[in-house]
């Protein structure tokens, strides 16, 4: 009954915080849109080569790659030069008398970089095919042959298809990451008004003061969910091969863990300020080995720190919802450490109030 009295109070003074409400619900959905449109505009890089005295041949093929927009020059200093002056992104010489392509890359960017790469060596190779194809259709008898240097290429994807996304594959990681966020920043309210001091001066069980924390920032933390699942799905137009139930339910699991980390962290924190520098030591990390950076890249005995992070089993989880269409099936395991980390953290935020106890 106590823990209801302290989470009603809890609401009602939330209730007339209106800018904490705003904050609260629309940053995470205005941060989201942003990224979602830097994101997704452009997400190929254009390129533009400078080239000078490139065979006709391979030119026209470079000119039919997309994205990439060449230019020819006379001599390598008017390339060179267009190049210091940022006018193109990456100079290729032909060398005719040692056949040679030299080629120099401005390297401002990294995805141009790769991009020019990519272009010339697909040129190249399509002006190797298009001249063997010449050579072997001149041969008597090559029909076989020459059909098997035209056959096509047939792409299907086992998830997706040609039109997804880079922020399809994101979008569910990232929206895991900002309930988590906002839902454990929460509480930080409590601590810089003094609620929770006073009411460790009270007779007041531990137990009933964290309940009534969860109750009334869990109600809260749902709403959240909610609003950030349905507007990621119907707003930013998310696809969603699954159930969006259940992508609801993982959030909500990870809305109360990240209350609980939130309520541990003021709970320790002996002012609001070791509160603000606990927030990057936790937050941090659940984006960097939550799925958003491969993995498979770094140390495995790094890459095992995600198995600690709450964040990691609702990526995996979302991933699986919404873009495999898996149900409870798969991702009971992934809700069950969620709903562990959620017992755990509060049973260390009743055991951790106890050196708090004024009364």
């Amino acid at each position: 009954m106590k823990s209801m009295v302290i989470g009603q109070r809890i609401l009602k003074e939330l209730a007339k915080d209106k800018r904490t409400l705003a904050l609260m619900f629309l940053a995470p959905l205005l941060i989201l849109t942003l990224m979602n449109l830097i994101f997704n505009t452009n997400a190929t890089p254009s390129v533009k080569i400078g080239t000078v005295q490139m065979p006709t041949p391979v030119a026209k093929q470079l000119d039919q790659i997309k994205h990439v927009t060449q230019t020819g020059y006379a001599t390598e200093t008017a390339a060179h030069d267009a190049l210091k002056a940022q006018r193109v992104d990456s100079v290729i010489v032909y060398k005719k008398a040692t056949h040679t392509y030299q080629v120099t890359y401005a390297n401002l960017d990294v995805n141009k970089t790769t991009l020019a790469k990519a272009a010339l060596q697909n040129t190249l190779t399509q002006n190797k095919l298009q001249t063997l194809l010449q050579v072997v259709s001149a041969l008597p008898h090559s029909q076989a042959l020459d059909a098997q240097l035209q056959s096509k290429v047939e792409q299907t994807y086992l998830y997706g298809d040609s039109q997804t996304r880079y922020m399809d594959t994101v979008l569910p990681i990232l929206m895991g990451f900002f309930v988590f966020l906002v839902s454990g920043m929460a509480i930080l309210k409590e601590r810089t008004t003094g609620t929770l001091e006073r009411l460790l001066a009270t007779p007041v069980r531990r137990g009933q003061i964290i309940f009534g924390y969860t109750i009334s920032y869990g109600v809260l933390a749902i709403l959240q969910t909610l609003t950030i699942v349905l507007y990621t799905v119907y707003v930013l137009r998310l696809p969603i091969v699954g159930q969006i139930g259940w992508v609801i339910v993982t959030n909500m699991l990870l809305a109360l863990v990240a209350l609980a980390l939130g309520i541990l962290m003021s709970t320790f924190a002996t002012s609001e300020f070791q509160m603000m520098q606990f927030i990057p030591l936790i937050v941090v990390p659940q984006i960097f080995f939550s799925g958003i950076v491969p993995l498979d890249t770094i140390n495995p005995w790094l890459a095992k720190v995600q198995y600690i992070l709450p964040l990691t089993y609702v990526a995996n989880a979302d991933k699986k919802i919404m873009m495999q269409g898996f149900g409870l099936t798969h991702i009971w395991f992934d809700c069950l450490v969620l709903l562990s980390f959620f017992i755990i953290l509060t049973g260390i935020n009743i055991r951790g109030l106890k050196q708090y106890r004024r009364v």
